[in-house]
């Protein structure tokens, strides 16, 4: 079986370099390797390529010995790459500068995003003032501002002296929460702040770069106009994130049901768009290859199009990983050469992880690649199995083998992520792939139009009707019951052994090899194993979880696979609330939460375990015994005092949750730590997780 693949592998060799490359980044990442680690890493690979190189010139069967040296030092080369990567690990970063209370000189990157209560950015931190003088530091930080006119006077290149202390940006540590902390890292960004007007102080002129500053006034213009002729507000915010991918005014309930339906990747930005930019391009652009010059300016054209596009869709992962790849092809096809996908794919890969190697966790770049490596691997099987005469019926079927191959690698991805998986995705992407196509070209011919009203007008009722159409197919296709299978959860484990399997079937239906069938099954058989198992071991657990949910009580009790919650309203009402904190918790837990009930005074008895929650004063009895519990959760700042708590119940565990003031929970700590209680703050150490068995 590894014998039939070898020749193919040898014809392309940015498929091994990339996955050497990944291996390196990887490897750096989850082992913590030092710098030092890396350079003797990568010079004890360069060294025996080279003697290997020298000595062993012109030996044939030796060469494979040149290959593992050359892999090794791509693998060294990615650690180093992944290290330099890291902010932490500059000398110059501002986390090893900054101390609390430091005036900090920053450039906001970008234009402010309205939020409900805030304008935030982010902004790029110039210096801190250090022992009387403006040290130069790296870093970037997240700032929120309060609505006044002094923040809405700010934009890109504007400078400001911040006079108020950062705060390191952290995870809520609820179970199965989004890693927020890393994700912002991996941007440089690893402070936030909140700021009024009396907590920076505006430098005067301008900081910005004339290109960004560019492309943010043409950004800027275009979603004026999407906004000017696109009739209705849902319209306008799918017609924003659809042609250039700008997503701040998408309505969550209806980025859900696109998501739900299987077709989320029509309003994020990818290389489907890019796609359809490119095919019109080659149609326009057909005839204009009569002449040498226009032979060599044609690609010239299609390439500063492509990117003019990306960059103004913010050059997002998953549509810079297509421009990268139509960059490679459409030099090739000029070079006269045939390209091979594989390598292609694999190249714009290599390169990108080159410029930036955390795009590695990217969940936009794994779907991306996995997408496009699964429709040209599978897409072309699929459609040989139906023969069909008729031409358009026969298009229908090549549409719908296309989005069949599109899922078969990218769900491992979305199981993992995401937790669901969309059952009709074929019938959603059947109708909203064209129109969504036409859609997009409809924008562009009204960025054109703009110059003439009535025409824009026209155009734009057009495009918002096609837009409606849109909406309305996905909201009417969600709400089917069986629209999506959801709260699916597969570990890392899992993840790699659904991949080696749907490898393992691929190369038995292409190569026929009886081999890879046996060790499907095996892998298959595997597989379920570890779910039966994860299953039974889910049966038997009892624990307590009080969530990290800023200004909210909430707390969920498990045994088994059901679930008690012991909470706010509001966060059974709002679905963001809930999808955000306590959802990822319960799916990792595989709970059904079964019996709900407001925060009150009580002990809650679970398992060996009891529990007391208090959200009101004490009741003064000096002569009751004390009670008995083992953990008090102190919930919605009631007025007590640690002593007199302390007085009237014993317990093992003190836990503050988040609906309590920080203010009042460092006066707490300090009574705890005078009085040698055991404490857990939620707001500033996490979820609290306990079992209860």
């Amino acid at each position: 079986m590894i014998r039939s693949l070898l020749p193919a592998l040898k014809s392309m060799p940015f498929v091994r370099l990339t996955v050497a490359l990944s291996a390196g980044i990887l490897l750096q990442w989850y082992a913590s390797l030092q710098l030092a680690t890396c350079l003797i890493f990568l010079v004890c690979s360069i060294v025996p390529a080279l003697l290997n190189a020298i000595l062993n010139r012109g030996s044939y069967s030796l060469r494979w010995l040149h290959g593992v040296c050359i892999l090794l030092v791509i693998t060294a080369t990615g650690a180093s790459l992944a290290y330099f990567a890291n902010a932490r690990n500059k000398s110059d970063w501002l986390g090893k500068h900054y101390t609390t209370g430091q005036p900090l000189l920053v450039t906001i990157q970008e234009p402010l995003v309205t939020k409900p209560n805030s304008y935030k950015a982010v902004a790029r931190v110039n210096a801190v003032w250090k022992n009387n003088h403006w040290l130069p530091v790296t870093g970037s930080v997240l700032l929120y501002f309060k609505k006044d006119s002094n923040a809405a006077a700010l934009g890109y290149g504007s400078a400001f002296i911040i006079q108020k202390p950062l705060q390191p940006v952290t995870n809520s540590g609820n179970p199965g929460g989004f890693d927020y902390a890393r994700y912002c890292l991996f941007q440089g960004i690893g402070y936030q702040a909140y700021l009024t007007g009396k907590d920076y102080l505006p430098v005067k002129g301008y900081y910005g770069n004339w290109f960004k500053r560019f492309l943010f006034t043409l950004r800027s213009n275009v979603i004026g106009i999407l906004r000017q002729y696109i009739p209705g507000k849902k319209e306008q915010a799918v017609a924003e994130a659809l042609l250039i991918g700008y997503r701040d005014d998408l309505d969550r309930e209806l980025v859900q049901a696109y998501s739900n339906t299987g077709v989320v990747h029509i309003i994020a930005i990818s290389g489907l768009h890019l796609g359809m930019i490119y095919g019109l391009l080659k149609m326009l652009l057909a005839r204009f290859s009569r002449k040498r010059w226009q032979r060599l300016l044609r690609p010239i054209i299609i390439l500063l199009v492509l990117w003019m596009f990306t960059l103004l869709a913010g050059a997002a992962p998953s549509i810079l990983r297509s421009a990268v790849m139509f960059s490679f092809i459409v030099l090739a096809r000029n070079l006269g050469r045939h390209t091979n996908m594989y390598n292609t794919l694999a190249a714009s890969a290599f390169c990108l992880l080159v410029l930036n190697p955390f795009m590695l966790w990217d969940v936009g770049f794994q779907l991306s690649y996995t997408a496009v490596l699964s429709i040209v691997l599978f897409s072309r099987p699929l459609y040989n199995l139906l023969y069909v005469k008729n031409k358009a019926l026969d298009k229908l079927w090549q549409l719908n083998a296309m989005t069949f191959g599109a899922q078969i690698l990218t769900l491992p991805v979305v199981l993992y992520h995401f937790h669901q998986f969309p059952l009709l995705f074929f019938i959603t992407n059947l109708l909203m792939v064209p129109l969504s196509g036409l859609v997009l070209y409809a924008e562009l011919v009204l960025l054109l139009a703009a110059i003439l009203p009535v025409a824009a007008k026209f155009t734009g009722m057009v495009t918002g009707a096609g837009v409606w159409l849109m909406n309305t197919i996905v909201k009417h296709t969600d709400r089917l019951p069986f629209a999506v299978w959801d709260k699916l959860q597969v570990s890392m484990v899992q993840v790699l052994l659904l991949f080696t399997v749907i490898a393992a079937f691929a190369v038995w239906l292409m190569l026929k090899a009886k081999k890879a069938l046996s060790l499907a099954l095996l892998l298959l058989a595997a597989f379920l194993g570890l779910r039966a198992y994860d299953f039974f071991m889910k049966q038997r657990q009892e624990k307590l979880v009080v969530y990290n949910v800023p200004r909210y009580t909430a707390v969920d009790i498990i045994q088994g696979r059901n679930g008690s919650f012991l909470g706010d309203s509001v966060l059974l009402k709002d679905g963001f609330l809930q999808n955000f904190h306590l959802k990822p918790s319960r799916i990792l837990h595989r709970i059904t939460v079964e019996k709900t009930w407001p925060p009150q005074p009580a002990i809650i008895k679970a398992g060996s375990k009891s529990v007391l929650l208090i959200n009101a004063p004490l009741a003064a009895d000096s002569a009751g015994d004390k009670i008995k519990v083992d953990v008090v959760v102190l919930a919605g700042n009631p007025r007590l005092y640690i002593s007199h708590l302390a007085a009237a119940v014993e317990f093992e565990q003190l836990v503050f949750d988040s609906s309590n003031p920080l203010w009042k929970i460092e006066k707490w700590k300090k009574d705890c730590q005078n009085l040698h209680l055991r404490f857990h703050s939620v707001p500033q150490q996490g979820a609290f997780v306990m079992n209860l068995r």
